[in-house]
């Protein structure tokens, strides 16, 4: 069995299957979590990507936590005293393993929502597929280079 179909089969059952893309590649994008409150939503969703290149026996993975809102939001919750405002954060990212970032948004998302999917499951279930197989895993910081 191709080394793509042996990945999709083994999360075939999961809450969260990896689809085909037209461009051939695979694709796992799942809501982990939502927030609703008073005129807002937040959502928090995580987003994988993977892409077998036969000719190098390569497997170029991309994996991302995201945060998406609409509506309106106080900021007094914040920190920022009363009204309305805005929250920026920023994280660093060391080497090419997203393994940090990845953990490190988890810790921070799970001070708002509550949720048990487990990111690390997901690469290190396609590492290790792709590395029985005979493939080179490789992950990659830019979902569009996959």
């Amino acid at each position: 069995m191709p080394l793509l179909e042996t990945i999709q089969e083994s999360f075939r059952s999961t809450p969260a299957p990896f689809q085909v893309q037209k461009d051939g590649s695979l694709l796992l994008d799942t809501k982990v979590a939502e927030r609703k409150a008073f005129l807002s939503r937040k959502t928090l969703t995580y987003r994988a990507r993977l892409r077998v290149d036969e000719e190098k026996k390569e497997v170029r993975f991309f994996e991302v936590l995201k945060e998406s809102g609409a509506g309106l939001s106080s900021a007094a919750g914040d920190g920022f005293g009363p009204g309305f405002g805005v929250k920026t954060e920023s994280y660093r990212i060391k080497g090419k393993e997203r393994t940090g970032t990845v953990a490190e948004q988890s810790v921070l998302f799970g001070k708002e929502y509550s949720y048990t999917f487990d990111f690390g499951a997901v690469r290190h279930t396609v590492q290790g597929l792709a590395e029985r197989a005979g493939y080179r895993f490789a992950v990659s910081l830019i979902e569009r280079s996959v």
